[in-house]
């Protein structure tokens, strides 16, 4: 299967890939060389970077417009959780998806796949917003809370 790589994935594309489920970014790549560990497979560390490529994306691309007008946002991990799944290999194909399940105040949960034929790992993360300077937590915009909950099917927690 061709599969395009770096550019957000349609439904379809991701139906066709094997995701259960289409989510609102999905993006393909490959195993490189230098991800491997010396037993040639992928290293935990290569898990983490990908999933926090994608999350960047997922804000940048999926998020951001939502704070036209305000200051930009500084957003922080606070926790990760990640379960390894099954390993992968150099050169496979892979996607990595995001989507937001949760929203409070000033944070959000982030639930992240990692697809190559069947899924390989997930990644569950708790993301706080902070005014852009780091002096304290910043609210999410009431337009952010209603995309997190008509695009991902968000839930507002507490």
């Amino acid at each position: 299967m061709d599969i395009r790589f770096h550019t957000p994935l349609t439904a379809k594309e991701q139906l066709d890939f094997g995701l259960d489920a289409p989510q609102p970014l999905a993006l393909a790549d490959k195993v490189r060389f230098a991800e491997l560990d010396p037993l040639n497979h992928v290293n935990n560390k290569a898990y983490i970077e990908w999933f926090e490529t994608l999350r960047v994306s997922y804000f940048d691309d999926l998020c951001a417009f939502c704070y036209e007008g305000l200051e930009t946002p500084r957003l922080v991990i606070r926790s990760a959780n990640i379960h390894y799944i099954r390993e992968m290999v150099m050169d496979e194909v892979y996607v990595t998806t995001a989507r937001v399940t949760q929203f409070r105040n000033t944070s959000f949960t982030i639930e992240q796949q990692l697809w190559s034929g069947d899924l390989r790992a997930t990644l569950t993360g708790v993301m706080v917003v902070l005014r852009p300077d780091g002096s304290g937590r910043y609210p999410l915009p009431q337009t952010l809370r209603e995309v997190f909950v008509k695009r991902d099917g968000a839930t507002p927690e507490g």
